[in-house]
């Protein structure tokens, strides 16, 4: 079989609804090319396929088909098995499958390929209204490729204000300011080249657009907290026509509520700690730096069944400065949001780790801006400013004569305050970000503290019994484990590791600490923070969202061992003690994409002692700490949450994470997906393994390479 046997209407029909039938592709995918197809009937069918394509790979993250890599390597064009599922999971008999698509590419070159989109009805090369676009070898719904141009050419405009901004700059009031806000005695660790810190803020005051990004601990909040501070002190200082000199208007921003939340925390100690006894204004730049943050789609005026947003290039929103965190989730379409809704002379800072998962919807857009950032590529004109704007001194490895424009904003943090240099958590994100499959293996022999492996060859009840109630193996059995479980040998036992904490934990909180009915609010406030605190102890961690190792098979799992044990008074409903996850903006109640919530009870107005009513308690998401107590009938979008996909866990901390890794290698399963899972853990990891013990090497050695072309030539 090989292309030519689909070169008519009919079969390449066949073809796509037998695809969609075993969840190769979508219906949406089905849906889009029967369009096309009623527009122009006599389309040619690989056009037909390659919009289908396009549209599926959407799905997937990817901002269009790459051509050339679908004919190159066909199977990753599909969904191919389903996620989560078995090869042999599909409800259409083997004998009657359809084609797989190395057997309809088989023969068929590029500029057959490319011939056959040229159909002007249909594919455009530019801008025009056709549906597709199609730049050399890589083929977008129009729609993306307009995002991806209004992305780039709005950086470019931002990366241009650089030579201004940087006249504009006092030499001498940045390098007091930066000299203050970094004393020697709290300056980079004596074995660093340089502050990164110090040279990340003096790089983002000179310009329009700026990215600061770098690994766990490697310190972005308080470099953005810094920078923020610089700004503020040098607008305090600078004559103003008014009679005062008028602070930034300041906001801060996150892709999610999670995340929001986080930062809030965050940011408002970072703010505290701030050393600014040495500057003039110290407490009003201080007072000028804001604490609150809000979700991205809050910030813009989301409206409800509508992609647009309240504010947009007619209706810019009123800031001077725009920082977003966890920048690595933001997809192509949200930042062509953002970059249109703001002021032309406004900046945006981008903080987050360019080596985490890209976000859930189509584009990697941090990822693609920061693929240069690891070797800096400083030219000597933005090296000789720095030494002259803040003291420091850039490696001769780090320089570049031929650095491009955004080269001279992006910024890596390079060291780590989070993890020291004999932490197994750290050297394990390190191996496996970078590929090195040799340390990945060798990292358990080493017998780390805060790293734990644990094989569950055949499930191993007993062992995943361990791990969520009680936290799991001893670290000192690691090497040995690992060595058995490669043999696959089914002796290999798992010891109780009592520092570790597991879902017990918070369940022994809640049940000790719940107040008596005649409490006043505050009471059961506190309560509540101190469940929720003791939750985040803990937490299950899985790739999937299907099948027995993903987040509906665990949820189940572990809720069921939890009831065995005596710690939940259920597993189905809504009981006391159900952890919960709001999977959708609720703006009604304040709750956002990514919150965690634990059900817990309050004594119903003028109720008994025996009577309590059950209620949802959320964080506040704010600077308060408050709560918030929900009725469960008011959550419309929620899910049990004691596994969460590591997506879902972008922008959380645990200090006890269990990295759960299915029996077979998934395609999901990838070099990101692991450095993401692995840093979410703040003092503990335990990485729990159902299948061969090579699955891990071998995951690390697989990329996420999203198809775009925001940085292409």
């Amino acid at each position: 079989m090989s292309a030519r046997d689909f070169e008519t209407r009919e079969r390449m029909q066949e073809l796509l609804v037998g695809w969609a039938e075993r969840q190769w592709l979508r219906r949406l995918d089905i849906a889009f090319a029967d369009f096309l197809w009623r527009e122009v009937p006599d389309a040619p069918p690989f056009l037909i396929l390659a919009a289908a394509l396009a549209s599926h790979q959407l799905g997937r993250g990817h901002v269009c088909l790459d051509l050339q890599a679908t004919l190159k390597a066909p199977a990753f064009a599909l969904s191919l098995p389903p996620e989560g599922a078995g090869a042999g999971s599909s409800p259409v008999d083997a004998l009657d499958a359809p084609a797989l698509p190395a057997e309809v590419f088989a023969g068929l070159t590029l500029s057959q390929w490319q011939q056959a989109l040229a159909q002007p009805l249909l594919v455009g090369a530019g801008a025009g209204n056709t549906p597709l676009v199609c730049v050399g070898a890589r083929l977008y719904l129009r729609r993306y490729w307009q995002y991806e141009r209004d992305v780039r050419g709005a950086i470019e405009r931002r990366l241009a204000m650089t030579i201004g901004l940087q006249l504009a700059l006092p030499i001498a009031a940045l390098r007091r300011t930066l000299d203050a806000l970094f004393p020697a005695a709290v300056a980079a660790p004596a074995h660093a080249v340089a502050d990164w810190q110090k040279i990340a803020c003096a790089l983002a005051a000179r310009s329009g657009f700026s990215i600061i990004t770098g690994g766990p601990g490697t310190g972005k909040t308080t470099t953005v907290v810094s920078l923020l501070a610089l700004l503020q002190a040098l607008a305090l200082s600078t004559p103003s026509p008014e009679p005062a000199a008028r602070p930034l208007r300041i906001r801060l921003a996150a892709p999610t509520g999670k995340a929001a939340a986080r930062l809030n925390e965050s940011i408002a100690n970072a703010v505290a700690r701030l050393p600014l006894a040495a500057l003039r204004q110290g407490e009003a730049v201080r007072a000028a730096i804001p604490v609150t943050v809000s979700t991205l789609h809050r910030l813009l005026g989301s409206r409800p069944d509508s992609r647009r947003f309240r504010h947009h290039a007619g209706n810019p929103l009123a800031l001077d400065v725009l920082v977003i965190d966890e920048a690595s989730m933001v997809d192509l379409e949200m930042m062509a949001a953002v970059l249109a809704a703001l002021p032309t002379s406004a900046r945006l800072i981008l903080l987050g780790d360019k080596d985490q998962l890209a976000s859930v919807e189509a584009g990697a857009v941090l990822g693609e801006l920061c693929q240069r950032a690891r070797d800096g590529h400083y030219t000597p004109a933005t090296c000789d400013w720095l030494e002259q704007a803040c003291g420091e001194r850039v490696a001769p490895a780090l320089a570049d004569a031929a650095g491009s424009a955004l080269d001279q904003s992006v910024v890596m943090l390079r060291h780590s305050h989070r993890f020291a240099a004999g932490s197994g958590i750290g050297q394990l994100a390190e191996a496996v970000n970078a590929g090195d499959t040799a340390r990945v293996g060798g990292i358990w022999r080493q017998a780390h503290a805060d790293l734990a492996l644990l094989p569950l060859v055949g499930g191993d009840e007993p062992a995943f019994k361990s791990l969520i109630i009680d936290g799991g193996v001893a670290t000192t059995a690691a090497a040995s484990a690992f060595d058995r479980h490669r043999e696959c040998d089914p002796t290999a036992t798992a010891l109780p590791l009592p520092q570790r904490k597991g879902y017990r934990h918070y369940l022994e909180v809640l049940r000790e600490q719940q107040p008596a009915p005649g409490g006043d609010q505050d009471t059961f406030d506190n309560w509540a923070r101190a469940v929720l605190r003791s939750h985040g102890e803990f937490q299950v961690l899985c790739a999937l969202r299907r099948g027995p190792w993903g987040v509906a098979g665990l949820n189940q799992r572990i809720a069921r061992a939890l009831r065995e044990a005596g710690l939940l008074p259920a597993s189905d409903g809504w009981y006391l003690g159900r952890p919960v996850l709001i999977t959708r903006n609720d703006y009604g109640l304040g709750l956002m994409n990514g919150d965690i919530g634990i059900t817990l009870a309050l004594p119903g107005a003028g109720a008994g002692d025996e009577e309590w009513i059950l209620r949802v308690a959320f964080p506040a998401g704010d600077a308060s700490q408050g709560i918030k107590w929900v009725l469960p009938s008011r959550l419309q979008a929620v899910e049990t949450a004691y596994a969460l996909t590591v997506h879902k866990s972008q922008g959380s901390e645990f200090t006890h994470a269990a990295l759960l890794l299915p029996e077979t290698l998934s395609p999901i399963l990838t070099r990101e997906l692991l450095y993401t899972g692995i840093t979410r853990a703040r003092a503990f990891l335990t990485v729990a393994m159902a299948g061969s013990g090579r699955l891990l090497e071998e995951a690390a050695q697989r990329q996420v390479l999203r198809a775009s072309g925001l940085m292409a030539e």
